[in-house]
Formats: C-alpha cells, structure tokens, sequence
C-alpha cells in the first residue's frame, strides 16, 4: 500500500508540474525563502554578514518591486538591477536516494552553493537547469542551500528581464539508476489518419555496476483508457548513460488542433528486477506539420494562415514572476482576439506557458537568442534616443550559447504545440552588430539605399552570421528533427549575401513584407514568413495575398515592460493586450480580422477641436482625423462636438444607432482600411453599432453609452475558485450602473487570507509605487493579483477610493 499511494504521489506530481526534469520524485520549494539584495557590491562572493533578509516566496522578481527611476536604463523599464542573495534550509532524509535541484530559471549569472560550497553557474537568465547535490548534503540534518543572482549588469537586454528566482524551483530525490533529465522524448508522426508515437527514452546509471532494466510505455488517450503499450529490455552500464527507442502505433488517434487540443499521456516505469525505481508522465499528442515553399503552412494536413503575436515574459506590475493563472487568462484573452500562435520573444520561457498553449490549442515557436557573439545596442534614455550601452549576453555564448539551445530543445521538446525552433532575432540587424559591402548600395547590388552609414569595415564580418547559424541549427537536430529551425531576419538584403538563409529550413523576416514576392522568385525552395509584423492592415494583406507567406507574428501581443519611450514610460505599447492583459481597442481591430466569429467593436475621438480631459485617450492616439485602430469605447463629450466613431467589424455591412434611432447610413466593408467610420455631432445617450450580414441581418451588435459622475466601484472580472492566484478587476461606474472611462482616482486594496501581489492599472505613463496597496485606475479600471495563503480560509478582498461605495469580494 505504501508503493502504491508513492507511485501514485509519483505520477499526480509529474502529471501536474511540466517543469521539472522529468523523473524521480519531484517537491517544488517555492515557500519561505530568505532574500537579501546588495545594489552597490559586484563583487562579493558571499552575502554580507550584516545583511538584512526577507522571506519571500518564489515566484520572486525583485526588480519590479523597487522604485521607477529616470536615472535607470529604460531598456529595463527605468527598473534597477543589483546581486541578490536567495537562502533556505532543507532537512534531506537519510537514504540511498540521489538528490537533484532544479530552477526553471534564475535571472541572472547565478551561482548555486550548498552548505557554504559552490556546486556550479549558470549565467543565462532564461534557461532551466539542475545540479546533483548528493555530494554536498548532510543527511538527517538542516542543509543550506545558497544561490546567487548577479545581475548587477542591469542594462543587459533590450527589454526588461526581471531579477532573481523568478520561476519554479524543485527538490528531486530518485533513484541511483533513473530517467535522465529531460530524458523522455516522444514526437508523433501522422500518416493517411494513421498515429506513430516514437519513444526515445535515456537512462543514467549512477551506481557502480551495470544494470539490467525494462523500459515499459503505455499511452492514455483523452478517454484515460490505454491505447497502446511496449516493453523494452536495455543493460546500462556503471557510471554511464544508455538510449532505448520504441514505437507506439494509433490505428485513428484524435489529432491536437486549434478548436480541439486533443492530448494524450504517456507513462514511462523503469523496472529493475520486475521492481518499479522510476516512472514519469509525458503529456503528448498527435498532429501533422507541412511546411511548403508555394503553399505556406498546414496543420493536419489542412493549410492555413497563422495569426501570431510575439510576447516577452513579463506580466506589469507582477515583472517576470510566472504565475500560470495569470498567463492563462492572457492567452484566453489573446485567443478571444483570433491569435493562434505566439513566439516567445526572444528566449526560453517558463515550461507552464508551453503547457497552456498544448491545453489551450496554440501554435508556439520557441526562440533561443537576441544577440550571438557580439553585442546590440541597448537604450539607455529612451527608445532609440541618446548614446546606447552594450552589456548582454554575448560574453558568455561562445561557452554555454550550444549547450543553452540544447537545454531549451530538450526541455521544451514533448510540447505538442511547438511547431518551430527560432536560433535567433535580428541577429543580422545592419550594423548592430555585424556589417557586409552589399550595405553600401549599389546597382549591382541590387539594394539601393545605404544602412546606417554604409559598410562598416572595421565591424564584426556578417559572413560569421552562416557559420553561426550551422552550428547551432546542427544543435537543434541533434535533439530534435520532426520540426524546421528559423530565426528572425531583420536584415534580409544583407543576410541573403551569407548563408544565414540556408542554413535554416523555414525563414523569418522581420518588417521586410516588400521582399516577400522578389525573394521568392530569387529563392524559390526558401519557405518564407512574417517573423514580427506591424499592426497595420498592409501587413497582413501581404500574407492573405500572397499563398506563400504562411503567416505573422504581430509585435506585439501585449504590453510589455522594458525598451520605454523617454521618461515617462514603463514600457512598450503596441500590444493587442494591456500590461494586465485587457483587451485594447487595436486588439478589437486584430479580432475584425483574424475572428472566425462575427464581431463588431465601437470606439470615438474628436475629429476637430475638443478637450483632452473630456477622454482619456492612448498615447498613440490623440486628436486626430486619419482613421484609427486605437480608438477606445467611450461616448463622452461636449454638446455638438463632432466625433469620429469608427467600428471594426468582420461583418458585410454596418449601421449605426443612438437611443435605437438610426444616425448615419449603413455602410458596407471597407476592404481598403478594415474600418467603418461615421462623423457625427455628440449627443448623450446610448450609441449602438450593429454589424450586418449581407442579407441586412444583424449579426452581432457592440453598444456604449453616455455615463455620468463616478458612484461606485464595481467588480467586473474575478478567477476560478480553484486558482492559487485571484484575478480581480473592478471599474468606476456611474449611479445608473454605466462604466465609467473618463475619470481616474486612487483605489486601496485591503486583503485578508492572501497576499496582495501587485495593483495594475495598464497605464504606461504612470511612474508612481507599485509597491503599495494603493493604485490609481487607468481608463476608470484597476487589477488586483492576489495570491491565496495556504493555510487560510477564504480570500477576502476588499476595494474602497474616497467618495465612491466602496465593493467586497469573497473567494
């Protein structure tokens, strides 16, 4: 009975938590870690004695808790950087058990010791790793483990990173003779409806004799039923490690797609003399890539057009902590908006997003690096303003940049929704780094206009961009061969002189849609897409026009912190969602044309004259008369002003109502701008937008109206009952119930049972603490993230702002 209810422990451990390595028994140790953060001494190799700690639980960014400060980097969000010191004790039981550590990821240069000696580093900031610290325990007593997060270097990127234990940590004790790390690799194969699972399994035997074991696989399908079995014998010998392949056949599995993420498990045992010593569970699946150099891309054997958005890892104001719930209600959000796919923009990230997007049915492309060998350019006062820095990632990739893709690749390797490997972004920026003749110009050329002041003989050679890219596809396939490697080409003219482009099986071109017809005629097996797009219609008519261009990937999905405008600015603000993952009007835009449902979005802005306070507009936005995809749902302005309403809609047709009056005449779609558009004189009331299908039939309806002063606060979104993390968001409303968008107060968030972790308002202007339980509303709307305690009772949160009734929730 005690081997069963282990086993059983076992398998819902494994089953549940994605990101540990795959075998043994695994605890995550997220809670009640001591913190301690030293901002002046880059040098120290131990904490300070007179340091002053904290406990903090992980997920942990510390950066995102210290204050807003100009004198920052704004490549970092104006956030500081510094060391941070990470302690906890752990009593390990006597046993002959191996013990292993695992962090998903530690931002960044850490150093790991246990019991006051170093065990090993590991400088990327983004990638999981795990040390044997058998050697350096003591059994049956308190053991501390240290780590170290150098990132005093904190104009390293250019976006912000985080700091710290942002991610997962795990306790994994096991056998001497177990799986290896990441050691079970499954990829599917589809042919004429029929399913092939193959099974390559590693084991390392640690002991010091050989072993004989049996590798036995099962595969659960959706219905928890067993739908195919093997059994392998394999001898491994002392101190060594051992590969075993197998196949599982499928007569008609259910294949994974976007509308029906089908997966199936399969469970590994090893078996030593017919005694089980390790199992683990792999979540899996089966599908069908193609990849064609006319036809684009198919899934399942049905071509398609794929609608993605590139994303950084940070969610506002929680900074690069990782907390599953939070990520997947943004990528519901983004999935609301007719996105299918993502590119982790431009690293590795935490393994419960590559797990949302198996369960969610989203297409991912994993990317591994911004820069190679040589450093880019990092602002420091302002998005492309003033004199840049030049710290990064470079000094540490000659030695770890192979190892860090095969990490990645094996790590991430079993999610079905990966569909490609990216070894690079804009690594072939024109002169920054690298530099080639062709920047010139020329007749003979072929590319007329000179890049950044023409060839630069003295930089880096852009011919090193091929044997680069050789080197590490060849990483790539070593590891995994059933999906393309590509990268992010932002210097297309100049790459097509290297072999940069050969060396990749699908290519990205990053905001070159003007070569997307000439360089397929040049290159006619080269498979060509978007890579990172901008938000205008003319992008995307070059993918819907072109067959070949299999799709794009819009920079960007949501806001994000890092690589601000000059102060004030927290970041960037292009994305579909906001920093708390709230659909934007440009968002509504996106969903006109990507939805595969009628929709229809209702926004305004002054077309002359007008009060800035009668609006809170975007800062993209303003006053002014072009059409615009920024336009937010609002009807408040003076008597007679005229207004600019602007519907996006994927409807035929669309008519425009106030109090149920027809304003304005029906108008048809307009394929030139994507956009319908009425100018008319304000008055109060109750605008209304129906979309209409070509027959006049409303199809779907979008309705705003005039509100008065702010009464109230209102709870308008709230998290499953069963969510760890509560997502709550309320909105100023007026007596009448109406939201109200034109004002803005400071909200305070008291909380019991749980812990406040953050207040986001979505506003990219505001610098003020975030540290605090008081936040003001952008747009009249505030997100609460509050984080269940353990061991209490339910999570009360209660919302008040001076002369508005306040609201309670109880969860």
């Amino acid at each position: 009975m005690v081997r069963f209810l282990f086993l059983f422990s076992l398998i819902v451990t494994t089953l549940n938590g994605f990101a540990q390595p795959g075998f043994g028994d695994a605890y995550k140790m997220n809670n009640a870690w001591q913190f301690t953060l030293n901002s002046t001494d880059t040098v120290a190799e131990r904490p300070a004695q007179s340091a002053s700690w904290q406990t903090v639980d992980l997920p942990h960014d510390w950066s995102v808790r210290q204050k807003l400060d100009p004198e920052n980097a704004s490549s970092m969000g104006y956030l500081p950087g510094g060391i941070g010191w990470y302690k906890k004790e752990v009593v390990i039981p006597a046993s002959n058990k191996k013990v292993y550590i695992y962090f998903e990821g530690v931002y960044n240069r850490s150093e790991v010791f246990v019991n006051g000696q170093s065990v090993a580093k590991r400088p990327n900031g983004y990638i999981s790793f795990m040390y044997d610290i058998t050697p350096f325990i003591k059994a049956g007593k308190p053991n501390e483990i240290l780590v170290k997060a150098d990132h005093h270097r904190d104009a390293d990127s250019r976006w912000y990173t985080g700091s710290g234990i942002y991610r997962d940590v795990w306790l994994v004790y096991a056998n001497p003779v177990h799986i290896a790390q990441w050691g079970v690799y499954a990829y599917p194969q589809v042919t004429d409806g029929a399913g092939t699972l193959n099974i390559e399994t590693t084991l390392t035997n640690t002991d010091v004799k050989a072993q004989q074991l049996t590798v036995v696989q099962e595969l659960v399908g959706p219905d928890k039923k067993v739908v195919g079995q093997s059994s392998t014998s394999v001898s491994v010998a002392a101190n060594r490690s051992e590969k075993t392949a197998t196949t599982i056949k499928v007569a008609n599995p259910k294949l994974w797609d976007l509308n029906n993420p089908v997966l199936y498990q399969l469970r590994t045992r090893i078996l030593q003399g017919g005694k089980q010593i390790d199992a683990s569970v792999t979540t899996t699946g089966f599908r069908k890539l193609q990849f064609d150099a006319n036809k684009g891309f198919a899934l399942n054997d049905k071509w398609m057009k794929v609608k993605g958005v590139c994303l950084h890892h940070d969610a506002g104001v929680l900074g690069a902590a990782m907390y599953k719930e939070v990520w997947r209600r943004r990528l519901l959000n983004l999935k609301e908006v007719g996105v299918n796919a993502i590119r982790t923009s431009h690293n590795p990230q935490a393994s419960a997003l590559y797990e949302l997007c198996d369960e969610l049915g989203l297409l991912v492309m994993d990317e591994a690096f911004d820069e190679w060998e040589f450093p880019k350019r990092k602002w420091l006062e302002g998005w492309n303003a003033g004199t840049p820095g030049y710290q990064g990632a470079y000094d540490f990739f000659p030695e770890w940049g192979e190892k860090d893709l095969a990490d990645m690749v094996r790590r991430d390797r079993n999610h079905i929704s990966i569909f490609a490997w990216s070894i690079g972004n804009e690594v072939d920026y024109p002169n920054d780094p690298y530099s080639h003749p062709v920047l010139d110009g020329g007749a003979q050329t072929g590319f007329t206009q000179k890049i950044f002041g023409g060839y630069k003989k003295d930089a880096p050679d852009a011919m090193r961009l091929g044997v680069i890219a050789k080197k590490l596809a060849a990483v790539v396939k070593q590891y995994d061969r059933s999906r393309p490697v590509t990268a992010g080409l932002a210097g297309v003219a100049m790459s097509n002189e290297t072999e940069y482009p050969s060396a990749l099986d699908i290519a990205g071109y990053n905001y070159t849609e003007n070569r997307y017809i000439s360089d397929h005629k040049k290159y006619p097996k080269r498979v060509i897409f978007g890579s990172e797009n901008r938000h205008d219609l003319s992008a995307w008519k070059a993918v819907t026009d072109n067959e070949h261009i299999f799709g794009q990937f819009l920079w960007t999905g949501i806001d994000y912190l890092g690589e601000s405008g000059r102060w004030p600015s927290r970041g960037f603000y292009s994305g579909l969602l906001d920093f708390g993952g709230f659909i934007k009007p440009r968002g509504y835009f996106r969903q006109s044309l990507w939805s595969e449902k009628p929709v229809a979005y209702l926004g305004t802005y002054p077309v002359k004259g007008g009060d800035d306070t009668q609006d809170v507009l975007s800062q993209s936005e303003g006053r002014k008369e072009e059409l615009s995809v920024d336009a937010w749902a609002s009807w408040n302005y003076k008597e007679e002003q005229t207004i600019r309403v602007v519907c996006y809609t994927n409807t035929a047709k669309a008519r425009l109502l106030l109090d149920n009056q027809p304003i304005g005449e029906v108008k048809n779609y307009d394929t030139k701008t994507g956009i319908t558009y009425w100018d008319i004189p304000f008055k109060p009331g109750t605008l209304k937008v129906e979309g209409l299908d070509a027959a006049g039939n409303v199809a779907v309806t979008y309705t705003v109206a005039t509100a008065g002063e702010a009464t109230a606060l209102k709870v308008i979104n709230d998290s499953k009952k069963d969510d760890a993390v509560k997502q709550v968001a309320v909105q100023l409303v007026d007596a009448k119930g109406n939201p109200v968008y034109t004002t803005n107060v400071d909200v305070t968030c008291a909380v019991s049972g749980g812990t406040l972790l953050g207040l986001e308002a979505g506003d990219n202007s505001d610098m003020g603490d975030y540290t605090d339980n008081v936040q003001k509303t952008f747009r009249g709307r505030l997100l609460a993230y509050v984080k269940k305690n353990q061991k209490s009772g339910p999570v009360k949160i209660v919302f008040t702002s001076p002369k508005l009734k306040s609201v309670t929730i109880t969860l």
